[in-house]
């Protein structure tokens, strides 16, 4: 199997054809569902723009075998994301938005814990869909690095090396679920992220929305959040399988989402 620029700690990698994954004899995982082009279109600044058809593959509940049962027990669900290489028109390859919707279990929106294994990423997020999108941040992020969304705000992914695939690990919620209305309602994210004629990443508001701000920043210290830096999120789970029960639970940590700052 070869090797990743990070090593996750778990035997996963992208498959050769760039569409779907590759899993170790001790790893279970779905087949990948694949993000198409015209699925996302509405929520881009040029819905006619040209670009990858297959934008990213997406396999959700991946683990190796022996957590299987925990991991369920739990709640939690590990995902692995492959985004194309190239630009969809003047914009990087990305995700269109979205909010995580309210869990079944608890009616809590529940945060996701990235960490990117190769290529960069911006992980964008704001605080609200509405008409005014609150604090909005653009964090940069290697292969390495942990990036977290809170509970119920908007974010998107961003592939910000047309050249390189990006790949990501996340935890989410097993009762994951997403909503797009507000997004769609505001024709798209309050900054669109746009290559300038040097093939930089630059941002340009999205004037359905009342006029923002947005920090551009690297990931935060996400050390109350069991967060340990280099050390990858599955093998902290490994370690200590309660590390994310915050994940399925945002209540258990109430206090650090109401000052969070990605």
């Amino acid at each position: 199997m070869p090797n990743l620029p990070f090593d996750p700690g778990i035997a996963v990698v992208p498959h050769p054809s760039g569409v779907g994954f590759v899993y170790g004899e001790d790893v279970f995982g779905p087949e990948p569902e694949n993000r198409r082009l015209d699925d996302i279109r509405k929520s881009l600044l040029d819905p006619a723009c040209t670009g990858p058809e297959i934008v990213y593959s997406i396999a959700m509940d991946v683990g190796r075998k022996k957590d299987r049962e925990q991991l369920r027990s739990l709640h939690l669900l590990f995902g692995v994301v492959a985004y194309a290489a190239g630009k969809l028109g003047r914009e990087p390859v990305r995700s269109q938005g979205h909010i995580h919707r309210a869990s079944l279990r608890n009616g809590r929106s529940t945060p996701e814990v990235y960490e990117i294994w190769t290529g960069k990423a911006v992980i964008y997020m704001q605080e609200y869909a509405e008409d005014r999108p609150g604090r909005c941040f653009a964090v940069e992020a290697h292969p390495g690095d942990v990036v977290i969304v809170p509970p119920g705000w908007v974010h998107a992914t961003i592939s910000a090396c047309p050249e390189q695939p990006l790949v990501f690990g996340a935890w989410c919620d097993r009762d994951y679920g997403f909503e797009y209305d507000g997004v769609r309602r505001h024709r798209g994210i309050a900054w669109f992220p746009v290559y300038n004629e040097r093939n930089e990443l630059e941002w340009t508001a999205n004037l359905h929305y009342q006029p923002s701000g947005l920090i551009c920043k690297k990931p935060g210290d996400y050390a109350a959040l069991n967060i340990r830096k280099g050390q990858p999120i599955y093998r902290t789970f490994e370690a200590s399988p309660e590390a994310f029960r915050y994940v399925p639970d945002p209540q258990i940590k109430e206090q650090v989402w109401q000052t969070f700052e990605p």
